[in-house]
């Protein structure tokens, strides 16, 4: 089974649907017990950085997230899902995240140029710069959905693939068993089906 972790901020129908295509079962939940005996995690993520993070640790989750990452668990990250798992993140002020993967979160207007629009909505490129078993079944070049105002920033050795939008922007990452994507597979048509089947199988 797989668990997608409900903390009050996610695309869960979305993911769930997408899952069940691939003929995948998994639990929406809230449970932490569900984290604990599922074969695998997903950490969806829309909205703010910081009401996210409250609700994550307020909700009791936080700990047992950690935890079964730590205990070598397959966790995928989705989109701020993702920036939820970085150190910190300097959105509006400095807030704490899982510090699953070393770096922090900045916006990509310090790094884009002036001209280009925040935030960055649409369909992009992937630069796969890192083996990863999450794109076992993917291609240099696929198209994937992005919507965000902000990048993980971190060692080059945790990035697994960038996209280009005047600036290479951190879209995928991995640290061990925990993993990471900037855009949301679960939008992103065949190509982030390929990425959900894969993680499956990691």
């Amino acid at each position: 089974m797989i668990a997608i972790v409900n903390y009050g901020v996610g695309n869960l129908f979305s993911l769930a649907s997408s899952f069940a295509a691939i003929g995948q079962h998994v639990k929406i939940t809230s449970d932490s017990n569900d984290l604990r005996h599922s074969e695998r995690i997903i950490l969806p993520g829309v909205g703010a950085f910081e009401d996210a993070a409250r609700k994550l640790f307020s909700s009791g989750l936080a700990e047992p997230l950690i935890d079964e990452a730590h205990h070598g668990k397959p966790l995928l990250g989705i989109c701020l899902g993702m920036q939820l798992l970085f150190t910190k993140s300097y959105e509006f002020g400095e807030h704490d995240g899982l510090n699953l993967i070393p770096g922090d979160v900045r916006p990509i207007r310090d790094v884009i140029p002036a001209d280009f629009k925040i935030p960055q909505i649409g369909w992009n490129s992937l630069h796969i710069t890192n083996s990863s078993g999450l794109f076992a079944n993917s291609h240099e070049g696929d198209y994937v959905y992005f919507v965000h105002s902000y990048s993980a920033f971190c060692d080059s050795g945790y990035i697994t693939a960038t996209t280009d939008y005047g600036a290479e922007l951190t879209a995928a990452v991995q640290f061990g068993n925990v993993y990471g994507a900037q855009f949301h597979p679960e939008k992103s048509g065949n190509a982030g089906l390929n990425m959900l089947r894969a993680f499956c199988e990691v």
